[in-house]
């Protein structure tokens, strides 16, 4: 998405107070990252698919997981989950990421609902003026960190023009060198203009925002993934980043596709899981765009080698 500096330079939160220097940093990230994802990018599935690899993960730990279960209308774990608030000047998105479960809640079903809403209850101020919508932002910095391993969540994205869900990663040394010096891996982005396309993306030093590495994944005949639930994930090793839906491998990315940049997925990243709206990639909301709009998440998990 994009990244900015710390709190209101993070994401460039446009002068707004963050829940935590890293949740300002990832927000920052992240605006930086999704303004850049190559929006006409498109990959044919790979012929083989990850179910080569569930095997192996059989004898793999789970290093984190969170299947949401517990009381509807519960705010997230905090023992797992950052919420982080304000908004995002340089993605230019409309929304405001509210606190608490005003926006993000369980269901009471084993789902997380991330909810976006064309509405102002707090008198929000973005950096356009008085802020149009709400919606949730949460990362696990400071609570889990991983460096390599299988990392999947099953969801059902929202739909629209102008809506941008993301399920990604920041490096954990955001804080000290920047991004995105730091590294992004996005396993998954949509925009509302490409309802049956989602975009896996590397970003790094000289291969960020519109010049991130990736490609996308469009369902077969005409589908929509907010139709039904699915299952993104990414298969990250040393010097391999490789990217699935529903167990369909449909790009993997080596240092040998950086052109000589410096790969730095190396080290330890945190999770981040938000729900945009508007900016300079998807576009504002129009006419066609209906609200409240849901990102459903099922459960988020990462095994890692025992």
């Amino acid at each position: 998405m994009t990244v900015p500096s710390p709190h209101r330079a993070v994401r460039r939160l446009s002068r707004k107070r963050r829940t935590t220097l890293y949740a300002a940093l990832s927000l920052l990230c992240c605006s930086v990252v999704m303004t850049a994802l190559p929006a006409g990018a498109s990959a044919a599935p790979d012929p083989h698919t990850a179910a080569s690899s569930t095997g192996s993960r059989a004898a793999q730990a789970v290093a984190f997981e969170d299947n949401f279960d517990g009381a509807a209308g519960s705010a997230v774990d905090g023992g797992k989950w950052l919420t982080e608030t304000g908004d995002n000047v340089d993605n230019h998105e409309r929304q405001y990421y509210t606190a608490g479960n005003s926006n993000a809640a369980l269901d009471g079903q084993g789902n997380l609902v991330i909810t976006a809403r064309k509405e102002n209850p707090g008198n929000y101020q973005c950096w356009y003026g008085t802020c149009e919508y709400t919606s949730s932002r949460l990362n696990t910095s400071g609570k889990f960190t991983a460096t390599y391993g299988h990392v999947e969540s099953r969801m059902k994205i929202p739909r629209g023009q102008g809506i941008w869900p993301a399920f990604w990663m920041l490096g954990a040394d955001i804080g000290s060198v920047g991004w995105p010096n730091s590294g992004e891996i996005d396993i998954m982005e949509n925009v509302g203009f490409e309802p049956g396309t989602v975009h896996g993306t590397l970003h790094g030093p000289g291969y960020s925002g519109s010049g991130g590495i990736g490609a996308g994944y469009t369902l077969p005949g005409g589908a929509a993934f907010a139709d039904d639930f699915h299952t993104f994930a990414v298969d990250w090793a040393p010097d391999s980043v490789t990217w699935s839906v529903d167990g369909t491998v449909y790009q993997q990315r080596t240092p040998a596709d950086l052109n000589g940049n410096d790969w730095v997925f190396d080290k330890p990243f945190f999770l981040i899981l938000n729900l945009a709206v508007g900016g300079y990639w998807p576009g504002d909301p129009d006419g066609s765009t209906s609200f409240p709009q849901e990102l459903v998440v099922d459960y988020v998990r990462v095994t890692t080698g025992d």
